[in-house]
This record gives structure tokens, sequence and C-alpha cells, in this order.
């Protein structure tokens, strides 16, 4: 079967890697379990009879699944069917990204802060109030994140 190829304008990570139609109908029917790690995302396939013999560890760099530990992720062209499966459920990437992000040293976005969309202004006496600035740390002349993004302090041209 024909590789299928990379969309690299979409900001889906399932258009981003190459695999065969195979690997994509085993990616989507294949009982996989998932378990977030500091090492990334560990998918167990339990369709096989001893499940715990068919574990491997899916990296996931900003989005993106670019490498197993399965052997087919490194003897074959494209990406092997447990990177594909982590690709196609969103969740898990998004889960494994905010789990980056707060090993990182930032902070998960709060509910209210994903949804409200009527700009940094609406929200910036609650969240001065609510949030303790890092402007201190940074210097006088950088302003921290929560500054910028609640309309406390601009970036200066």
């Amino acid at each position: 079967m024909k590789p299928r190829m990379k969309n690299r304008m979409s900001t889906n990570p399932l258009s981003k890697l190459e695999f065969t139609g195979r690997t994509a109908k085993r990616a989507q029917y294949e009982a996989f379990e998932y378990t977030l790690t500091p090492a990334g995302v560990r998918v167990r396939n339990g369709s096989h009879a001893k499940p715990e013999e068919h574990e491997y560890v899916v990296t996931v760099t900003n989005g993106l699944p670019i490498a197993c530990e399965c052997p087919a992720d490194d003897h074959y062209e494209g990406a092997c069917k447990h990177r594909v499966a982590v690709a196609i459920r969103r969740p898990i990437i998004q889960a494994v990204t905010q789990q980056q992000l707060t090993t990182d040293g930032g902070r998960p976005l709060g509910s209210h802060e994903r949804t409200d969309h009527s700009g940094p202004q609406a929200n910036s006496e609650n969240a001065a109030s609510t949030e303790e600035c890092d402007c201190p740390e940074t210097g006088d002349s950088f302003p921290c994140w929560n500054c910028v993004r609640t309309g406390r302090r601009t970036l200066e041209e």
C-alpha cells in the first residue's frame, strides 16, 4: 500500500505522519490502553494474549508522536501503529502536552481562561487579584506573562 502523504498545513498531528492504510486500520481497531508516563505515553495492546509483553512508550514532542520503542518503528518507514493510535486520539495528545507543560514549569489554563474570549481587559481585575505577578523575577523591563495576559502591563516594542 502507498504511504499516506504528510499535509504540513494542518494542525492535526495525524496529518504530519506518514503511514500505510494497514497501519491506520490497526491503530483504529486494536484494543490499545494508554497511560501517561514522564517519558511519554505507554501504549499497551490489549488485543494480544499477553498484553504486558506488548507495551511500548511513544514519545510526543510539540503535540506530535515522534518515536516509539516498538521494533516496527525502527525497522519500517513511516509511523508505527502505536504512534498513529496516539495521534488519532486528540485527548491523549492534549493530556501529554499539558503534562509536559506542567513538568516544564508552566501551568495548565483554568477552564475560565480557555473559554473566555472577550479579551484580556475583561478579566484583568479578577485575574489581577487571584494571580501572583512574576515581574520581579523577570526584571523590571520585561513583564511576566500573567501581567501581559491580564492587561496589567504590555510588551514594549
